[in-house]
């Protein structure tokens, strides 16, 4: 980040997160090591050796710079209330008016993590190590809105997000608007997932091999749209190596959240003073260039709820006809 956003940052967080300077350590000291050691992945004794502190010391302005960064929280990461429409998709006849009720997407991601022998079977779902399967929500600009840390590697997704509905502060859909899903959840009235069995990802798409049927022009744009998370998931991961899927983790499960939700509540803070647009275009090719095989949604679960999910079904199709209408009627000129 930039020195400015640097020091945005510190004193949002002694105003805001009621971070203090101690006797002989800066409110920017603390905050600098603890920068250091989210985007190197380092251990502790290498901010030691670069700060001329003890493992003790640096440990303390660690967990302290934690709380701080997730106290402000409360500001940098707002569900939407679904007053205004996104102008990513008031500004995009693919879009608009088919999507003008979306208020984000939904996806989760796997962070590696360290937890007892005992305990390893539990979180090792797709990956050959453990890992802890965590759900997030973001809005078009790239911001999360809502971050749920904490299960294992085994859960589903859908069994994640039918928590997140049900717990106390946990996600939740404004009155008559929705989010967009993989086709790995559940379809209900405000989750609206694409259509299974039919070509979706963008790469399945191109000039000479259009979408054929309602279906799949629907799929297409749906998935134009729902790409924003994965981008937001490249981004956070790149600007903070110590969460990406591949390192090793070196802090127990419950620092691990603390570091999790840390990790996101800066992501939004810098979008908005210091986005780094580099790094979003390298994401984003990095994207592009993936196959649909790496982007698939894995374990399908079936929803027990018949009748939340026929709703679900009629919502979703009466997007379709209307955007499927005005496909052929433009493409019939």
């Amino acid at each position: 980040m930039s020195p400015k956003a640097f020091l945005d940052l510190c004193s949002i967080l002694q105003q805001e997160g009621g971070l203090l300077p101690t006797q002989r350590v800066t409110v920017e000291e603390q905050v600098a090591k603890t920068l250091y050691l989210l985007t190197h992945n380092v251990r502790n004794r290498e901010i030691q050796f670069w700060f001329r502190r003890s493992g003790e010391t640096t440990s303390r302005h660690f967990h302290r710079v934690l709380r701080s960064i997730i106290e402000i929280g409360r500001t940098y990461l707002k569900q939407p209330d679904g007053s205004r429409i996104p102008i990513e998709i008031l500004g995009n006849h693919r879009f608009y008016p088919y999507f003008k009720d979306c208020v984000g997407a939904i996806d989760c991601t796997h962070v590696r993590v360290k937890v007892p022998l005992a305990e390893a079977s539990r979180y090792r779902g797709r990956k050959s190590f453990p890992t802890q399967n965590v759900l997030v929500a973001c809005s078009f600009d790239l911001k999360f809105t809502y971050v749920l840390p904490g299960w294992e590697g085994t859960a589903s997704d859908s069994r994640i997000l039918k928590h997140a509905l049900q717990r106390r502060n946990g996600l939740k859909i404004p009155r008559g608007k929705f989010y967009i899903l993989d086709a790995g959840f559940m379809l209900r009235k405000g989750l609206i997932t694409p259509f299974r069995s039919t070509r979706y990802h963008l790469k399945e798409f191109s000039a000479r091999n259009p979408p054929r049927t309602a279906q799949e022009l629907f799929n297409l744009r749906h998935s134009s749209l729902r790409n924003v998370v994965e981008r937001a998931f490249g981004i956070v991961k790149k600007r903070f190596p110590i969460i990406s899927s591949g390192a090793e983790a070196t802090y127990g499960i419950n620092t691990q959240n603390y570091i999790i939700l840390a990790c996101c509540i800066l992501h939004n803070f810098l979008m908005g003073v210091d986005p780094d647009e580099d790094l979003i275009a390298e994401v984003d090719e990095e994207i592009a260039n993936q196959s649909a095989s790496q982007t698939g949604h894995g374990h399908i679960e079936v929803d027990e709820d018949e009748e939340n999910s026929d709703l679900g079904q009629n919502f979703r199709n009466s997007i379709l006809g209307a955007m499927w209408t005005n496909y052929l009627s433009y493409h019939s000129r």
